[in-house]
């Protein structure tokens, strides 16, 4: 996708580096940053340079590759393969991203590694924009049936970022929206601010500006008067990790916008690559779900009037807070989820069905 016009991937190999958009910049500045060493890679899969479950899973892969450029020891390597799985819990695609490496690396001489280990981490992160790819191919079916009807513009409500920035490329639950814009289907996309990391406004508006398709920030509490004003034709958001059941787990408020829907009869979607699918876990109880640090609460990042980025306290300063990273939308919220091998509800027969499980 572009940003002013030229065309990028999130994350690429480079002269022995890993290269990767710096995220933690965005909107106010486009940072282009070097990842050199395995401990790179997973500093910026904490410190969310790097974001989104397919992205991180790629990260992840090509942090085994500088792990091996580092050090090809096969005790130095499994040990980086076990902190890079530890640097963000919630995510399924980080720990399935680096167990494939690891299987792909089993057995194969110290002078081959290298070779193998980066070719295998391309392949995972092309696998991706192909997924996603044709994510948005099966997803621009309903913007196409929904604009059918209406002879309007479709107006998409989504959550968080869960654009080609959080991929490879073309995103999750914007694949469909970009896919629809190219064919000339007039769309519009209410974007969830996404507190406390903004990634919408930072990053959703951002990259739809950037391919110059309207859109409107909201407040995360504004989307149920939208529903009820039939301001909002459908919902599609992406997700961090989807149960064979259905379960979603996904960004934080998630799970009231699916009940918005639900109340207001608005199809809600779920856009993922079987990636991100975790066919072990069978509760949604069991998922890891990420408590990270209070400060994004009580802290916001901003420019000033000299063009410097500024953090400003913004709560009382005796005040607690508590930052749950992610929530878990029931399958019975979720009209369907929107696959690289077609639309599946959101139920374990179903899934089973479509990847032959």
């Amino acid at each position: 996708m572009k940003i002013e016009g030229k065309e990028y991937r999130t994350i690429w190999y480079e002269e022995s580096v890993v290269k990767i958009i710096d995220q933690t910049k965005l909107p106010h500045r486009f940072i282009i940053k070097e990842l050199k060493t395995v401990e790179d890679a997973i500093n910026a899969i904490k410190v969310m340079e790097v974001r989104g479950a397919p992205l991180i899973g790629g990260t992840a892969a090509y942090g085994i590759v500088l792990a091996i450029q580092g050090n090809n020891n096969s005790e130095f390597i499994k040990k980086s393969a076990e902190e890079l799985i530890q640097s963000r819990p919630t995510a399924i695609n980080l720990k399935w991203a680096v167990d494939r490496m690891m299987k792909k690396l089993s057995g194969i001489n110290s002078d081959q590694i290298l070779d193998v280990a980066l070719k295998e981490a391309k392949e995972i992160c092309d696998e991706d924009e192909n997924f996603c790819e044709n994510i948005g191919i099966n997803g621009l079916r309903i913007i196409e049936e929904i604009y059918n009807k209406k002879k309007d513009t479709v107006n998409i409500l989504t959550h968080c970022n869960a654009g080609w920035l959080a991929t490879i490329n073309w995103g999750t639950a914007t694949s469909p929206i970009y896919h629809a814009h190219k064919k000339g289907i007039p769309v519009h996309v209410w974007v969830d601010e996404t507190r406390p990391r903004n990634q919408g406004a930072n990053l959703t508006s951002y990259e739809l500006n950037e391919e110059e398709i309207p859109n409107t920030i909201i407040a995360d509490n504004t989307g149920g008067i939208l529903m009820q004003r039939g301001e909002v034709d459908m919902c599609i958001v992406g997700t961090d990790r989807t149960l064979s059941n259905g379960d979603v787990c996904n960004k934080i408020g998630t799970y009231l916008k699916a009940l918005a829907a639900h109340d207001n009869n608005v199809p809600f979607y779920v856009a993922l690559p079987s990636s991100t699918i975790d066919w072990d876990i069978k509760n949604a109880k069991d998922i890891p779900i990420e408590e990270r640090n209070s400060e994004e609460l009580s802290h916001i990042e901003g420019v000033d009037e000299n063009n410097e980025i500024k953090k400003l306290l913004i709560y009382p300063s005796k005040s607690k807070a508590m930052n749950l990273a992610f929530d878990v939308t029931p399958a019975k919220y979720i009209t369907g989820l929107i696959t690289e091998k077609g639309i599946s509800d959101a139920s374990t027969e179903s899934l089973k069905k479509l990847f032959n499980k």
